[in-house]
């Protein structure tokens, strides 16, 4: 990997703290492809044999089961995907493809499991990310199944809205069929809800949202920080 990218990496909570004889060590055998959109990364199923770590781009998660195909996380950069497998040296229960074209770092799994047994602060930073990755889906699951599929769009959208700044107008920043997915609905069930939270103050044109009444959406949606709020 080239030396110029190392600090992108090593700003990852997961590589910040680590001896740097350890970080020289995975960044040894580490290196960074370019990929097109829509190439298939990871196949589920399949023998993790790199962590990635995703530095530009868009990468979506999905799962396929009996001919039907779902949408299971967005990853954005700087981030890694994913850990969980390369950690146990256990077969990747998800696929990974890009949205568009990504620059990904790729770390061998072997490299990674070595430091894990020699570096105790390494150790900790991946048992913190893992624990992140736990309860983004304790999160996600409660969300699915304690709240109607209008109450998860609406607050889907405040959450979006406060990734992005706040601003009363945003995008989506994904297609409505991969939103639809991570929401469990389908796309008619999509594009319904979203006529139904026009109420509500929210105005839909194409992938551009706009919320008209901010405290009528919020009353509606109910946000609750153990659910919506991020882990710091």
């Amino acid at each position: 990997m080239p030396e110029s990218l190392h600090p992108d990496v090593r700003a990852l909570p997961l590589f910040s703290q680590i001896a740097e004889d350890s970080f020289q060590t995975l960044m040894r055998g580490a290196y960074v492809q370019n990929f097109p959109p829509h190439v298939e990364l990871i196949v589920e199923g399949e023998t993790s044999d790199f962590l990635h770590i995703l530095l530009s781009g868009t990468v979506e998660l999905f799962a396929r089961w009996n001919r039907r195909e779902t949408t299971m996380a967005l990853v954005r950069p700087v981030s890694t995907f994913i850990l969980a497998a390369t950690v146990k040296d256990a077969p990747y229960l998800m696929s990974a493809r890009t949205v568009d074209k990504c620059r990904i770092a790729m770390i061998p799994s072997e490299d990674v499991r070595d430091v894990f047994d020699q570096d105790a602060v390494f150790a900790r930073a991946v048992v913190t990310e893992l624990a992140q990755c736990y309860r983004s889906v304790v999160r996600a699951q409660k969300d699915l199944k304690l709240r109607s599929s209008l109450e998860r769009l609406a607050n889907f959208l405040l959450r979006r809205q406060r990734g992005c700044g706040g601003a009363a107008e945003f995008e989506l920043g994904m297609e409505k069929r991969k939103l639809a997915h991570l929401l469990g609905m389908t796309p008619e069930n999509l594009s319904r809800a979203f006529r139904a939270l026009a109420p509500y103050g929210v105005r839909v044109e194409g992938e551009r949202i706009a919320i008209d009444d901010q405290p009528a959406l919020e009353r509606f949606a109910k946000p609750d920080p153990l659910i919506d709020a991020p882990d710091a």
